[in-house]
């Protein structure tokens, strides 16, 4: 081979894998297998037993640990009574939305008695994520956390834990909670609110028939703890906090931060950190807390009010005060301060090592406005004066489809969705104000999905309204993808003035953030992940009344930036017994689907 072509042929290489890196760095890791199986299992807590839906009889399910760039098989086997599907909170899936997992998104339900093999295909991701069943409010007890680890060869950016704890923040709720959803969809009362919250299973000893059952983590003096913090709870932001303990926040939603040091978090649901605590207090036995951040009106008072705990002890031979310690730093229910403090204190770690590249060059921008609204339905039994509660994007209410966007997308089947999700809200108002025109809190459903090209670079400024007075921090979720946040404000966004003030230097990595009440979030991202993926709030009292849509990246122009291939197998569409699908071409539809 002479020189001149080898030096070509170098180059071809070399440039093959700069080009490669445009999409996803995708480290090469091992494959690992898992059994995932969901049975029904009696619990007790607050005084009564119920069955509920769980993974391999555990409640929180089982821990997922790999390594950065890892791929893993998870073959779900539903022996439960009601279709269900999983999602893997928080991993990208370059090109496989196939396993991405939300219901009538991108697959029906896994039916009783039947199993599905997930792929999930880890990349970019490093730290805690998550996973949880994401049909309808399924995800209450059938959810777990995700463990990445640094690739194998090399380590943190920070000196190597002695130890690491995984705590799982979740809701309880007494009697059979699909049974409660089911009804209160059905007839357009009210969702359930939560009767306590739980540390790994267990609301601790401030709850009814609870005292002495709080889960225990032991430590050792003077050792340095990685603490990986889930916030499985189904409606409500929390306040975190140990009694005597300060810590230092590293990572969030599997992206590394620059360090925090505080004394608590606020966590919003679906959002997971990385927290290291060094056990440096006398040797004891302290509470670790968590309690609701309400960021409703003040006026609304119907919240869960329960302090949950779990207990840091120190291994040793000594005599533990009772009971032990309460965190004093544990904010209040309604400290909205305490919230924003901690929330904007959060930057990227942007390093050499950790290099961040945020969007410059907008070929998309946005504005969407969260709202709570109002809907017609005559024929819901709970409806007062004909209207019911609803939540909406631009002032649509996301409304399922009864087969999923995915496999109409892909075989381009007719007459399941359409492409106009409004890139503005239909009018503009003081949107955080006071008082409001009659009828604008009014809503219509609607299956409408924003398509994006492939490598666009998207801009998307989410505008809290005050509608109803349910003005509240809205968690937003994108599946598929990070996005940068690169502003958040107060008020109505100001598109001369607030843009420039965007942090573009070390803005955080995120897949879950907050709209805040009564004010503005912007996040930037590349649509370099072709598929159908899904964007709705995390509070689920929101995502089952509509505050959702879905973005379809199309395909870039090489197999490489493409949708792979569907599986052999995905879990069939079943008509709802009560379903609107009477004709011929519906009918047509569902078979295709199948």
């Amino acid at each position: 081979m002479n020189s001149e072509y080898y030096t070509l042929l170098l180059e071809i290489t070399v440039g093959i894998m700069l080009l490669s890196g445009q999409f996803f760095c995708v480290v090469e890791g091992d494959v690992q297998h898992y059994d995932f199986v969901l049975k029904e299992k009696n619990f007790t807590r607050l005084c009564s037993t119920k069955s509920m839906l769980v993974v391999n009889g555990s409640f929180p399910g089982p821990v997922i640990r790999v390594h950065k760039g890892d791929t893993v098989f998870v073959n779900v086997h539903n022996q439960g009574y009601y279709g269900v599907t999983i999602h893997w909170h928080g991993v990208k899936q370059p090109r496989n939305p196939w396993s991405d997992g939300p219901e009538n998104i991108t697959q029906c339900p896994i039916q009783p008695g039947t199993n599905f093999t997930y792929e999930v295909i880890f990349s970019e991701e490093e730290g805690t994520l998550w996973w949880h069943a994401h049909s309808d409010w399924t995800r209450a007890t059938v959810h777990g956390a995700i463990v990445v680890l640094p690739a194998v060869g090399s380590t943190y950016p920070f000196p190597k834990p002695d130890g690491e704890e995984v705590v799982v923040l979740a809701a309880w709720y007494k009697g059979n909670l699909k049974e409660l959803v089911d009804e209160a969809m059905e007839d357009g009362t009210d969702l359930p609110h939560s009767d306590a919250y739980t540390i790994n299973g267990e609301p601790g000893d401030f709850c009814d028939c609870s005292n002495g059952t709080a889960y225990r983590w032991m430590v050792d003096y003077g050792k340095t703890y990685l603490l990986r913090v889930v916030n499985g709870i189904m409606n409500a932001e929390n306040f975190f906090a140990i009694a005597r303990h300060n810590f230092t926040v590293v990572g969030m939603d599997g992206h590394y931060i620059k360090p925090i040091s505080t004394s608590y978090i606020m966590i919003s649901p679906g959002q997971t950190m990385d927290i290291l605590l060094t056990a440096n207090q006398s040797l004891g036995s302290y509470y670790m807390a968590t309690r609701q951040f309400s960021s409703e009106d003040v006026t609304v008072t119907g919240f869960d009010h329960a302090n949950v705990t779990a207990i840091l002890e120190y291994r040793g031979n000594y005599t533990s005060p009772s009971p032990p310690s309460f965190p004093s730093t544990l904010p209040m229910y309604l400290d909205l301060y305490a919230a924003l403090k901690f929330t904007k204190s959060i930057r990227s770690l942007a390093s050499q090592d950790y290099p961040i590249n945020v969007p410059m060059n907008i070929t998309t921008r946005m504005y969407v406005t969260s709202s709570m609204n109002t809907m017609i339905c005559t024929s819901c039994s709970g409806a007062d004066d004909g209207q019911i509660l609803a939540s909406s994007l631009n002032n649509v209410s996301w409304a399922n489809p009864h087969i999923d966007v995915l496999q109409a997308y892909y075989r381009n089947i007719s007459g399941v969705y359409t492409t106009d999700f409004p890139d503005f809200p239909p009018s503009f108002y003081n949107f955080t104000g006071d008082e409001f025109e009659d009828d604008l809190d009014k809503t219509v459903q609607g299956t409408k999905v924003k398509v994006l090209n492939y490598n666009e670079s998207v801009e998307i400024v989410f505008q809290g309204t005050n509608l109803i007075k349910g003005s509240v921090n809205h968690p937003m979720h994108l599946h598929g993808y990070s996005f940068y946040v690169v502003g958040t404000g107060g008020g109505n966004f100001n598109n001369e003035t607030d843009p420039k003030e965007f942090n573009l230097v070390d803005p955080p990595e995120v897949t879950t953030f907050g709209v805040p009440k009564l004010g503005w979030v912007a996040i930037r991202f590349v649509a370099k992940n072709p598929g159908v993926w899904f964007w709705h709030c995390h509070l689920d009292r929101h995502l089952s009344w509509g505050m959702n849509t879905v973005f379809i990246v199309k395909n870039g122009g090489t197999a490489e930036t493409s949708i792979r291939q569907p599986p052999a197998y995905m879990p069939p569409c079943k008509v709802p017994l009560k379903s609107p699908l009477e004709n011929d071409h519906d009918q047509d539809v569902l078979d295709t689907a199948n």
